[in-house]
C-alpha cells in the first residue's frame, strides 16, 4: 500500500505499544522505515516485544525499536520518559494508544475503577500530548499527534461509563488543540475503531463465545477490524501524505456505528447475574 520509505526518518513514540493495537502499529511503523519508542507499565511485555520487532528488523524490516517502562498516568514519569527520548533528538509524532475499558454495570464500579480508567485514557494522554507538544512549541519543530477514541465518543455507551467518559475528552481534546497548535505546526487528529480482536483486552468485552457472531451481525461489513488495517490508517494519518488532515476523527469500524451507537449496550443487557459478578472488576498488583 506504500513506500518502503514512507515514514524514513520519523521518531515515533507509542503508547501502550507492548500489545494489541500498539504493538502492531509499531511493527507497521518499522516496516516503513521509522525510528519507534514503544511505552507501558509492564517491562517484561515490552522487552518481549522489542525483542520480537527487533529481530523482525533484523530480518528486513527498515525501522528501530526501542522500549521505556513508563506509567503513562504518572506526569512525571512521562517527562522524564520524554527527557530520555528527546536527549537522542525529538520526536517527530506520538501516538496515544494506551488504554483500559472493562464491560461493568456503572453502579458496581468503585471510584477507583473510575480513576483508573480516565487516568490511563484521558490523563495519559494528556500528560504525552502536553510533554511532547511544550517541547515543539519550544523548538517549533513540526509534529504530529495520533489519538486513539471510540465510535461512541459523542453518543456514550451503556456498561462502559468510565471509558466513554475518558474517550470523550480525548477527542475534545483533539480537536481543540488542533485549532489552537495548528497554525505552529503540530496536527492533531484521532482514529475511533470499532471491533478489533486484540489478545487480552477484546475476550474482556466479549464474555461469551456466541456474543462474538452477535457483534458481527451489527456491522454492515460482516466482520471485525483487523490490526494491519488499523496500523495502515495509522501510518497514512501519521505520514506527511496526510499533511492536510487536523482535527480529523476518522471512524474506522465497517459502518457499525452508523446503525446504532454503543456497541456494548445490547451485549450488556444480555449477560446474567453470575456473568456479572464473574466480569466485577478485581483489583490487580501494579505491575
Amino acid at each position: 500500500m506504500f513506500e518502503k520509505n514512507l515514514l524514513q526518518g520519523k521518531r515515533i513514540l507509542i503508547t501502550g505499544g507492548g500489545t494489541g493495537l500498539g504493538k502492531a502499529t509499531a511493527q507497521r511503523f518499522m516496516e516503513l522505515g521509522a525510528e519507534v519508542y514503544i511505552c507501558g507499565r509492564r517491562q517484561e511485555v515490552l522487552a518481549a516485544t522489542e525483542r520480537e520487532l527487533r529481530e523482525g528488523a533484523l530480518s528486513g524490516k527498515n525501522g528501530t525499536i526501542h522500549a521505556h517502562p513508563c506509567d503513562v498516568r504518572d506526569a512525571a514519569a512521562v517527562e522524564k520518559m520524554i527527557d530520555t527520548i528527546w536527549s537522542a533528538g525529538p520526536l517527530d509524532a506520538l501516538m496515544n494508544n494506551a488504554a483500559g475499558n472493562f464491560l461493568a454495570r456503572t453502579e458496581d464500579l468503585s471510584l477507583g475503577a473510575f480513576q483508573s480508567v480516565i487516568g490511563i485514557v484521558l490523563m495519559g494522554t494528556l500528560h504525552a500530548t502536553l510533554a511532547c507538544g511544550r517541547r515543539w512549541l519550544a523548538a517549533r519543530h513540526k509534529g504530529v499527534v495520533l489519538n486513539v477514541t471510540t465510535t461512541y465518543t459523542t453518543t456514550g455507551s451503556a456498561y462502559v461509563v468510565p471509558s466513554a467518559v475518558a474517550k470523550s475528552g480525548v477527542q475534545a481534546l483533539t480537536r481543540s488543540l488542533a485549532v489552537e497548535w495548528g497554525d505552529r505546526g503540530i496536527r492533531m487528529n484521532a482514529i475511533a475503531p470499532g471491533p478489533i480482536p486484540t489478545e487480552g483486552a477484546f475476550s474482556r468485552l466479549l464474555p461469551r463465545p456466541d456474543f462474538e457472531q452477535e457483534a458481527k451481525k451489527r456491522i454492515p461489513l460482516g466482520r471485525f477490524g483487523t490490526t494491519e488495517e488499523f496500523a495502515n490508517l495509522a501510518a497514512f494519518l501519521v505520514s506527511d501524505g496526510s499533511g492536510y488532515i487536523n482535527g480529523e476523527v476518522v471512524t474506522m469500524d465497517g459502518g457499525e456505528w452508523l446503525q446504532g451507537a454503543g456497541e456494548f449496550t445490547t451485549l450488556g443487557r444480555e449477560l446474567t447475574e453470575k456473568e456479572w459478578e464473574m466480569m466485577k472488576p478485581r483489583p490487580k498488583p501494579n505491575s
